[in-house]
């Protein structure tokens, strides 16, 4: 029996079209500073650094890759480090993009929570933190904007991936439904669509 994360770590497909991680070293020090960055709005430093930035997936790899990371358990943006670097270096390269993605932060926020407990009650902190906040939306809002155009290779169609989008914003932002639903019954019908569409 076999998933996404037996595919990434067992057969690692780096693609020869665009650059590459040089060393594991690489790795780490990308995700150490890919994750220094990821205050709040993660998704857009992701997108900006991996594809914008060092190319080592394109728009559409990123969709995808981002699909499943989404689905497995854990933070996103961890599970899309260990599958990039599996799929460079293997094994190594996936634990060497954990280890960026956790131990530099590890340390930032041990040291933001001791300074958050003693300034809490600080009118001034409790107002950064809600404008930072606005930020975080914003940031996100900027990188699906950005990833639509490649949503016009997808083999739904843009407005029939348009439409998927904009039900699960109406099921969680409006309808407030359990993520979990939501993923089972639009992420469901989603892959069977897009399957009908692209079987023989």
């Amino acid at each position: 029996m076999t998933g996404p994360l037996t595919v990434y770590f067992m057969n690692p497909q780096p693609p020869q079209d665009h650059p590459q991680p040089r060393s594991l070293a690489d790795l780490f020090f990308s995700f150490t500073f890919l994750a220094l960055q990821g205050f709040g709005g993660v998704l857009a430093v992701v997108q900006l650094e991996l594809v914008e930035r060092k190319r080592w997936l394109t728009r559409e790899e990123f969709i995808e890759d981002w699909a499943v990371a989404q689905i497995m358990p854990g933070p996103n943006v961890v599970n899309l480090s260990m599958m990039i670097g599996s799929r460079y270096f293997g094994l190594p390269g996936a634990l060497a993009a954990l280890a960026g993605m956790l131990v530099f932060p590890l340390i930032v926020v041990l040291l933001m929570a001791l300074a958050y407990s003693r300034y809490a009650g600080h009118p001034g902190v409790a107002g950064a933190l809600r404008g930072m906040g606005a930020v975080a939306a914003g940031l996100i809002i900027a990188s699906g904007i950005k990833l639509t155009p490649a949503l016009a290779r997808h083999p739904l169609g843009r407005p029939a991936c348009l439409l998927l989008a904009a039900l699960c914003f109406a099921a969680v932002a409006l309808l407030h439904l359990p993520l979990l639903y939501v993923l089972a019954g639009l992420g469901l019908l989603a892959c069977v669509l897009t399957w009908m569409r692209i079987k023989p």
